[in-house]
């Protein structure tokens, strides 16, 4: 069973308007579905759920992080880890 949508007319700056049709592109999405999506994740609820926007931000791609955690830190930051603050 499909939704029924609603029509909703926005008045957007030229070089906005190319932007966002551009990024829909990209996407391989409708202009409508890159719409939604964007509207959606501005809202703080989507259809009774909260969103978690930061999930998979520190997604090094690393297995083993957790691992080598103390190896890493020393790597990056060597003067607060070996105490030479």
């Amino acid at each position: 069973m499909l939704a029924y949508m609603k029509r909703t007319t926005v008045k957007l700056p030229e070089d906005l308007d190319r932007e966002m049709r551009d990024e829909a592109v990209r996407r391989g999405l409708t202009l409508s579905e890159w719409t939604r999506e964007a509207i959606e994740a501005h809202l703080p609820r989507q259809r009774g759920r909260r969103r978690l926007r930061a999930t998979g931000a520190g997604n090094s791609g690393q297995a083993d992080t957790s691992e080598r955690i103390e190896e890493i830190l020393a790597a990056e930051w060597p003067e607060i880890i070996n105490g030479r603050d």
